[in-house]
């Protein structure tokens, strides 16, 4: 079994079971993906991903966390291409490292930075109330830490489906 220190999470704007999460998963990165319940490791193919999915609160209420993930492929790639194949937003964390601001990805496979509201809960964060990072919004037009990311405010990126490359 491979071993990677990268663990890729994020996080669905609908309740989506940890199964079609799997499967989609492996659609989109033409590997393995076994459910970490699952996972037994004298017996886990050497490319295969290990992925938890569990619920919570708020308004993207299921919780994706990937263990080893393939080396060069880009986080916020797979995340706009699972967006798209199950048709719900998905937010995956930008580069401020601001709990707050993520970047959002729509069912169109776009990638947009965002704000969110998070409260802690016992399932873990809990994400609410997401709008836009736009220099419309005084907070944002302001902020050095929106200004400086690599995503910033108005920022639209299509991104291409991961599948179908």
């Amino acid at each position: 079994m491979k071993t990677t220190a990268a663990i890729w999470s994020w996080s669905v704007d609908a309740r989506v079971a940890p199964a079609r999460l799997c499967a989609t998963l492996e659609v989109v990165l033409a590997r393995p993906v076994v459910p970490l319940g699952a996972a037994d490791p004298a017996r886990l193919p050497a490319d295969a991903v290990i992925c938890d999915v569990w619920h919570t609160s708020g308004d993207f209420p299921t919780i994706v966390e990937c263990y080893g993930p393939p080396a060069g492929v880009a986080e916020m790639a797979v995340v706009a291409a699972v967006a798209r194949r199950l048709g719900h937003r998905c937010l995956v964390a930008d580069d401020t490292l601001n709990p707050e601001r993520h970047l959002l990805a729509a069912p169109d496979g776009t990638l947009r930075p965002a704000h969110v509201d998070v409260a802690d809960t016992e399932d873990g964060a809990a994400h609410s109330n997401a709008r836009p990072c736009t220099i419309a919004t005084q907070r944002c037009r302001e902020s050095e830490e929106c200004r400086q990311s690599r995503w910033e405010p108005d920022l639209i990126v299509a991104v291409p489906d991961l599948a179908l490359a």
